[in-house]
């Protein structure tokens, strides 16, 4: 969602949002593209950018945490361990994970969030949206 200073920016065009240094890796930032804004992470190196919104139940997705996924680890205390760190966002209402790079969810697949082409040219970030 915008935050009512700077006017949202239209769909389906690039944008320019930043420079590589100005997210940092394992940080983000939301920029007010279309209705609900669109989430831009660096995730060691690699950029994603997704919708801020969760299919679930409309919750503003990018104020979500991101982490790993859980998987099974008989060898480990508790029995799982974390892999792909900071590769999924989990929404902050109820938790839903979604996978950054496809934007699928393990918990209802047919409610996969939108993902956006991202691209690094120049040092800049340039979101398709």
């Amino acid at each position: 969602m915008t935050d009512g200073t700077r006017p949202r920016l239209a769909r389906g065009r690039e944008h320019i949002v930043a420079t590589v240094d100005e997210i940092e890796p394992g940080d983000h930032r939301v920029f007010p593209i279309g209705r609900y804004g669109v989430g831009v992470y660096n995730v060691n190196g690699r950029f994603y950018a997704i919708a801020n919104y969760c299919p679930h139940e409309g919750g503003p997705l990018c104020v979500g945490r991101t982490k790993g996924q859980t998987v099974a680890d008989p060898d480990r205390p508790g029995g799982a361990k974390e892999i792909r760190e900071g590769e999924f966002i989990y929404c902050p209402w109820h938790q839903w994970g979604f996978e950054l790079a496809t934007g699928t969810t393990a918990v209802k697949p047919e409610w996969s969030i939108r993902t956006y082409p991202v691209r690094v040219e120049d040092d800049k970030v340039i979101v398709t949206a």
